[in-house]
């Protein structure tokens, strides 16, 4: 029986491992939620290990024993992907490739962040071009320009949609006419499909349900829309038009309420239903006020999400730009408090297997709150790294942060 022995303690590995891994943008299910529980700290969090890094607002992800990384390597129209061991950061292995030429307001590094799925990463970089990596050692097995390929312009701030492997394929906003959603094979990088002509955002998509109702939603710079997942078959549209084209949030889902926010627009609440068995939406309200930047909301339970409210660059403005985090009643939209100063522009939120919730601010300090409807509730707080854009990634007792010069391992399961 030794066979039937060893057969267990694999299986037992591959779950801890896979339940461990935050293995794409937003964690394991795409939602900004983990199942690992993080107690109050009373002194600041251990330093594991940290790691000079490229420049890049990527976020890292954790799956299968390592930390991979997007960057741009200096001084050079390149950029590379870097695999590190979780437990001690040491370096696996270090890929570049060449991009095209161009210079992009607040950083020239990717902003996307990878996907790991079925031993393959998933990487797109800031001037659109998209490539699938082994996982394991890093060998290039194929890459396509997309922006140059649909004929597509770039965004302002440069492409930015993190990769949604769906099924058998990997699903991008590349924005062009006839070609806004593209589904590439996963496997080979050929076209699956192409959908709608929206133009471009700077958001990522989100996949939801199951059978025929299965569906999934950008935020595009011209609205939100929900596609069949099969075919890019569109099943409904809101529109939803950000003044400055910087629509950059995942829209968020609680219960059968879907949150989106632009940073000029406000939020909506759709409420999502169906039609002839095929997923519909109506919409259940709007806020001017709720004002999200590109910091995506956080659904705890079904009747509350949690959101943080922007202001927009201005250097002629006398007060200093604004985060704000707000507790929102998904059903109504109204905001039953507000904790100001929360941020400059950005705060990002994690959602904790025991209901609590981690904000890391763009200044480096970290938080965890006791969410509630009543009132905001802080439970911890200690500076962790410098400032930051990029989301931390939570994968076994280990929070992964990533600010302008280094990537850290925190231990939070002490």
């Amino acid at each position: 029986m030794l066979w039937l022995r060893s057969l267990l303690v694999l299986l037992v590995w591959v779950s801890f491992t896979c339940a461990a891994d935050w293995p794409q943008w937003l964690g394991p299910t795409r939602d900004g939620a983990s199942p690992e529980k993080v107690a109050a700290w009373k002194d600041a969090p251990k330093v594991l290990w940290q790691k000079p890094v490229g420049e890049g607002n990527s976020s890292p992800i954790v799956a299968g024993g390592r930390v991979y990384l997007h960057s741009k390597v200096k001084d050079k129209d390149e950029e590379e992907v870097l695999a590190l061991d979780a437990r001690d950061g040491n370096e696996v292995w270090r890929k570049t490739y060449s991009r095209g030429a161009g210079k992009f307001p607040y950083g020239n590094g990717p902003r996307a962040t990878p996907a790991v799925s079925d031993g393959k990463l998933y990487t797109y970089g800031i001037t659109g071009v998209l490539t699938c990596w082994d996982a394991a050692d890093g060998k290039l097995l194929w890459q396509v320009d997309a922006l140059k390929k649909f004929e597509a312009k770039n965004l302002l701030f440069g492409a930015s949609c993190s990769p949604l492997v769906e099924g058998k394929a990997v699903l991008l906003n590349v924005g062009a006419r006839g070609a806004s959603i593209v589904a590439f094979d996963r496997d080979k990088g050929e076209v699956a499909w192409k959908s709608q002509d929206d133009v471009a955002s700077y958001s990522s998509p989100i996949a939801f349900g199951k059978g025929k109702e299965r569906q999934i939603v950008f935020l595009t710079g011209d609205g939100v829309i929900a596609l069949d997942p099969a075919d890019g078959g569109l099943f409904w549209r809101f529109p939803l038009k950000d003044a400055l084209f910087e629509s950059s949030t995942t829209p968020a889902r609680a219960g059968d309420v879907l949150l989106a926010s632009a940073i000029t627009y406000g939020s909506a609440g759709l409420r999502l239903t169906t039609k002839d068995g095929k997923p519909a939406m109506t919409e259940a309200w709007k806020d001017p006020k709720l004002t999200s930047y590109f910091t995506t909301p956080v659904a705890v339970g079904t009747e509350h999400v949690y959101l943080v409210t922007g202001t927009t660059p201005n250097p002629f403005a006398r007060t200093p730009a604004q985060a704000d985090l707000h507790c929102v009643e998904a059903a109504t939209g109204k905001s039953l408090w507000t904790r100001p100063k929360v941020g400059e522009y950005h705060a990002s939120l994690l959602r904790t297997g025991d209901g609590k919730l981690l904000m890391l601010e763009d200044s480096g300090n970290l938080v965890l709150l006791d969410p509630g409807p009543k009132e905001y509730k802080e439970l911890a707080r200690s500076k962790v790294c410098g400032a930051t854009w990029a989301h931390p990634a939570l994968a076994g007792g280990k929070l992964y942060l990533r600010d302008a010069k280094e990537v850290i391992c925190l231990q939070l399961d002490e």
